[in-house]
């Protein structure tokens, strides 16, 4: 009977998407400073639509932009969602699947699990961080050490003077850390503590001083729908203090903020955030902006700034503060992997925010599935994005060879992209190179 009615659910979804599209060509994206954001239609039955988990046959991989080039640096991974390098060069994924979101209640519930398993979204999560070396220097890691398992759900890492950091779901652990280590055997210590479930990925990101960490924290729903107690501490970015150990919310009201990176010449600190649903294709856009100390940024009542949104309870007082973000990024794109690529790092890419795009799975026409490039003058976003490499999704919509996450800056210099649908880190270079 479950069954029945998930395939009855699947099928209304099917209609009401025909229905959104009939008779009119699909919205534009919502990009850039000043985007053409639609009006809002909230949706009584939300669009569900994702491609089927395919990945890479032996000679396909992504797209690389014109005077690029991208090999697999290293393939046969599970689910590789975060990337970080380490001082010696090598090179850590942290893979990992989400949380189990708990008991289906009811035909919706049913058909978006069987969606996002069909969609290898979910699953049994191997919870570990694997070591990748490229000890002869050819672009691919022929090395490879179980570096950490056994953890929670672990997402972002970071190195400080001989600690190594995780962002399990629950919280940050820190471990001891030797130079050169292929594997980390010692007991952590839990330094912060956060929810787990909702969105249950925890970036980290140090301060430039390396005294502090930066930890994105996303909400537990959507907009609140299980109500504001259960949403305490969370949709935020948190500052925690290793000297004294305390922590502190440095901004709030961002739905789900996940990659983090500073721009160098202000030393702001830029994040991308994934917005609400249920309100339309390209409404609200997610975004890339810079956080201010103490700023608000609208979730649950409002988007891209005050616009309120008439689905949850209001307060006035919260949305008159909320600061509208920086650049639009389209709607659903499940922006999450994010790093400042300094010009020339690739050939004719100047200054800017090169961004991992997850893809959608609630809009008619899908969209991410792709890494962008964002140009940046004067420590602000400038220009339309740039595609770097693209093709994760069949043209049908109907497959995903994959899904690009973190991205990170490699040890030679080269983009390395996380792709947890492929179960690859592709490595992009010049054309020459």
């Amino acid at each position: 009977m479950t069954a029945l009615f998930a395939r009855l659910v699947a099928m209304i979804g099917a209609a009401m998407i025909l229905m959104r599209r009939w008779g009119k060509s699909p919205e534009k994206p919502a990009l850039g400073g000043a985007p053409i954001i639609p009006e809002a239609k909230p949706q009584r039955i939300p669009t569900l639509k994702m491609p089927t988990a395919k990945g890479w046959e032996d000679g396909h991989a992504p797209t690389a932009a014109p005077g690029l080039k991208v090999n697999a640096f290293a393939k046969g991974l599970k689910h590789p969602r975060w990337i970080h390098v380490l001082p010696n060069g090598d090179v850590l994924t942290a893979e990992a699947l989400g949380v189990d979101g708990g008991r289906i209640r009811t035909p919706f519930d049913y058909a978006m699990y069987s969606t996002m398993k069909r969609a290898a979204a979910v699953g049994n999560s191997p919870n570990r961080i694997t070591l990748l070396r490229d000890a002869d220097g050819d672009g691919v890691a022929e090395v490879r050490h179980t570096f950490m398992e056994g953890l929670n759900h672990p997402f972002g890492m970071a190195m400080l003077d001989g600690t190594f950091y995780v962002g399990n779901t629950d919280g940050i652990m820190a471990f001891p850390y030797t130079e050169g280590a292929t594997k980390i055997q010692a007991e952590g210590r839990k330094i912060a503590d956060y929810k787990p479930a909702g969105h249950w990925t925890r970036s980290i990101l140090p301060s430039r001083d390396g005294k502090k960490l930066y930890v994105g924290v996303g909400s537990l729903s959507n907009i609140a729908e299980h109500g504001f107690e259960a949403e305490e501490g969370r949709a935020c970015i948190y500052e925690v203090d290793l000297e004294n150990g305390t922590q502190r919310i440095f901004a709030g009201g961002l739905r789900n903020p996940v990659g983090l990176a500073f721009e160098p010449t202000t030393g702001d600190l830029f994040t991308v955030v994934n917005e609400r649903d249920g309100l339309g294709d390209e409404t609200p856009p997610d975004y890339l902006t810079s956080v201010k100390d103490g700023g608000f940024y609208g979730w649950p009542f409002c988007y891209w700034g005050k616009t309120v949104d008439d689905r949850v309870p209001q307060d006035p007082a919260k949305v008159a503060t909320a600061i509208r973000p920086d650049y639009a990024l389209g709607g659903h794109t499940a922006s999450l992997g994010l790093c400042w690529l300094p010009a020339g790092t690739l050939p004719g890419f100047p200054d800017g925010m090169v961004i991992g795009q997850h893809g959608s799975w609630n809009r008619s026409n899908l969209a991410g599935y792709k890494v962008i490039f964002v140009p940046f003058e004067d420590g602000r976003p400038s220009g339309p994005p740039r595609d770097i490499l693209t093709d994760f999704l069949a043209p049908d919509e109907k497959y995903s060879y994959g899904r690009p996450v973190g991205v990170t800056i490699g040890p030679d210099g080269s983009l390395l992209v996380a792709d947890d649908v492929g179960d690859v880190i592709w490595r992009v270079t010049g054309a020459g190179a």
